[in-house]
C-alpha cells in the first residue's frame, strides 16, 4: 500500500469498462452467509423503469414537442435544450431513471440513463459509449474514487427505417461542446450501464458505511456483467473494509490476472497482503506499483496537507499547485491552495481559488459551503 496518511482504498465509479469476457464469475468470489441481508432493494428491473410521472411527461407535457419535431429532436430538446425539465448535474448519488427524474438532477450517468429510459418507451434506438477521458480523481474520507465518463447516441425507431423521419442519429453528452469533439469513445451494452449503475451503489453504501448494502449491490454488478472489473475491485474494497482480507486478497488477485497493470487493484492487493503477513509478496507489489505510478493520486496533496499540520504555507502552497496543475478540475485541491495562499496574505489568489473550488464542485453541499466561505472571505477582506 503507499505510504498516504491513512488507508486509501481505491474505487472506480462509473465509466471504464474492460473487454468483454464471456467467464463468468470464480466460483467462491461470492460469500453470501458473511453479510446480512441489505436493507436497499437490490434489483435491475427499476434501472430504466419510468414512474407514472414519466409517462405523464412523454405523453402529455411535450407529446406536441415529439409530434412537431420528431421523436428524438423533441426529446432532446425537451430534456435538455430548451430547459423543461431544468436539469441539474449532481454527484452526489447515483440515480435511476425516475429518481433522477423526480429530482431533476444526477450525475451523467444517472441522466444517461433516464435519457435512455425515456427513449425505449417512445421505440428509438439507445447505444451507449464509454469516453476515453483523462482519469478523474476525488475522494471521501480513506477513500479514493476514479471516475470514468459515458455518454449516449439516440438513432431512429426501428419501424421508421426508409423514412425521412428522425433520420440523424443524435449524441447525448453532460460535457461543453468542445471536449465531445476531442473525445474518443467506443460502444458499451446496456449490461455494463447496468453494472455501473450497481458498481456506483456499491461504492456510495460503502462511502456510508453500509457494508452488507454495498456487499449486495457490488455482487449484483459482478453477476450482471462479469465483464466490468471495476464491480470486482469494489467488491474486493468491501471484503477488505469488513475485515476478510483473504476474501479482499482473492478478489484483486482476479482483477490482475485480467489485467497485470491494474494499479488499483495493484495498491489494494499490497495492503491486505501486508495485514495477512504476507510482507514480502506486499513489498514486491508495492516496488512494481511505484515503477507503474511514482507520483500516484492525492500524493502532492497530501504533501502539502502535511506542510499544513506544520505551518509551513509556502511549501503547502507550492505542493497543492502541482496537484491543481495536473488535475485543476477537483474542487478540494483548488480550496487548500485558496487556504494557503490565504494563510500567506495573498487574498486576490485565495478568492480566485476559492472561486474555483465553488464553480468545480459537483454536489450541492460542497459548492453551498464553497459559496459561504467565499463570501467570508470577500466581507473580511480590503477590496
Amino acid at each position: 500500500m503507499r505510504t498516504w496518511t491513512g488507508l486509501l482504498l481505491c474505487l472506480v465509479l462509473a465509466g471504464c469498462a474492460s473487454a468483454p469476457l464471456s467467464v463468468p464469475p470464480r466460483e467462491g468470489l461470492f460469500q453470501d452467509q458473511l453479510f446480512a441481508a441489505p436493507t436497499q432493494h437490490v434489483s435491475a428491473d427499476e434501472v430504466f423503469a419510468l414512474s407514472d410521472a414519466m409517462t405523464r411527461y412523454l405523453k402529455t407535457d411535450i407529446a406536441h414537442l415529439l409530434h412537431t419535431r420528431g421523436r428524438h429532436n423533441g426529446l432532446v430538446e425537451a430534456l435538455y435544450r430548451r430547459g423543461l425539465l431544468k436539469l441539474e448535474y449532481d454527484a452526489a448519488m447515483t440515480r435511476n431513471a425516475s429518481q433522477a427524474f423526480e429530482a431533476r438532477a444526477g450525475n451523467c450517468l444517472s441522466l444517461v440513463i433516464m435519457t435512455a429510459a425515456f427513449a425505449k418507451e417512445l421505440g428509438l434506438q439507445v447505444h451507449y459509449q464509454s469516453a476515453y477521458l483523462e482519469e478523474t480523481w476525488s475522494r471521501s474520507g480513506d477513500l479514493l474514487f476514479r471516475s470514468g465518463h459515458v455518454n449516449l447516441t439516440l438513432g431512429r425507431r426501428m419501424f421508421d427505417v426508409g423514412t425521412s423521419q428522425d433520420m440523424s442519429p443524435l449524441t447525448i453528452d453532460f460535457l461543453p461542446a468542445d471536449d465531445i469533439r476531442r473525445m474518443r469513445t467506443r460502444p458499451i451494452p446496456e449490461q455494463t450501464i447496468v453494472a455501473m449503475y450497481m458498481n456506483n451503489r456499491a461504492a456510495e453504501a460503502l462511502e456510508q458505511g453500509q457494508l452488507d448494502n454495498a456487499y449486495a449491490w457490488a455482487r449484483a454488478a459482478v453477476e450482471h456483467s462479469p465483464a466490468f472489473l471495476s464491480s470486482y475491485n469494489t467488491l474486493g474494497v468491501i471484503y477488505q473494509r469488513h475485515g476478510d482480507l483473504a476474501q479482499a486478497a482473492q478478489v484483486f488477485e482476479v482483477v490482475l490476472e485480467r489485467e497485470p497493470q491494474n494499479t488499483r487493484a495493484m495498491s489494494n492487493l499490497a495492503d491486505v497482503l501486508a495485514r495477512l503477513g504476507r510482507t514480502g509478496e506486499a513489498d514486491t507489489l508495492l516496488a512494481r506499483l511505484a515503477r507503474i505510478e511514482p507520483h500516484p493520486p492525492f500524493h502532492f496533496f497530501n504533501l502539502g496537507m502535511a506542510a499544513m499540520r506544520q505551518d509551513d504555507f509556502k511549501a503547502a502552497r507550492d505542493w497543492f499547485a502541482k496537484e491543481v496543475a495536473r488535475a485543476d478540475y477537483y474542487d478540494e485541491f483548488h480550496f487548500w491552495l485558496g487556504v494557503a495562499h490565504f494563510k500567506l496574505g495573498d487574498v486576490e489568489q485565495a478568492r480566485k481559488h476559492l472561486t474555483l473550488a465553488m464553480e468545480n464542485s459537483t454536489v450541492r453541499s460542497q459548492h453551498e459551503l464553497y459559496a459561504a466561505k467565499l463570501a467570508w472571505l470577500r466581507a473580511h477582506s480590503t477590496p
